[in-house]
This record gives C-alpha cells, structure tokens and sequence, in this order.
C-alpha cells in the first residue's frame, strides 16, 4: 500500500478504482466522479462490489480510515490499493470535481 496525492489521484481515477467509504452522511455533501461508495463499516459484506483485478484509489475524509480499508482490501486478494493523502479534503481544497 502506498499513498498518493490529490492530483496523481485525479490523473489515475480514469484507470483505476476510487472507494470512497465515508459514511452516508459525508458523501452528501459531494463526492469524486465515477467513485464507488462503500462506507468503512459496510465493506466486508459489499467486497464483491470491488473488482478485484483492478487498483484501487481508497478514499475516507482526511485520510486515516483509508489505510485501514486498503489493509483489509490487500487481505481480501486485490491487486494493488493507494490511500489519497489527505482525503476529500484535501481534494476539494485542490479545487478538483465533486460530483
């Protein structure tokens, strides 16, 4: 697992898997385009939602229940999972789309 910035995050969200697994009442507020929502407490049950064969971008507000997310996916089999550093908010501090 590795960590990356919001604009590599944004170059690669094309390509790649985004999991945003805030809770329901974050995600209101505005989420990344094409980003899967999977909220944290929710994960094991809707794993099968996740394509496994693709990377996958793990998405939380600030960045610490992502890297929690991103272990429990690298156990779960996946090929490849990155945390975006800082979270939504540092995205939406970037200026970068919600949806």
């Amino acid at each position: 697992m590795s960590e990356v910035g919001v604009t590599e995050a944004e170059q690669r969200r094309a390509q790649e898997q985004v999991l945003d697994v805030r809770e329901d009442v974050e995600v209101a507020d505005g989420m990344i385009p094409g980003a899967l929502h999977i909220p944290m407490r929710q994960l094991t049950s809707r794993l099968p939602e996740i394509d496994r064969t693709r990377p996958v971008i793990v998405v939380c507000r600030s960045g610490h229940r992502s890297a929690r997310v991103a272990d429990a996916l690298i156990g779960a089999g996946c090929t490849a999972e990155d945390t975006m550093a800082g979270g939504m908010l540092a995205w939406e501090r970037a200026g970068l789309p919600v949806r």
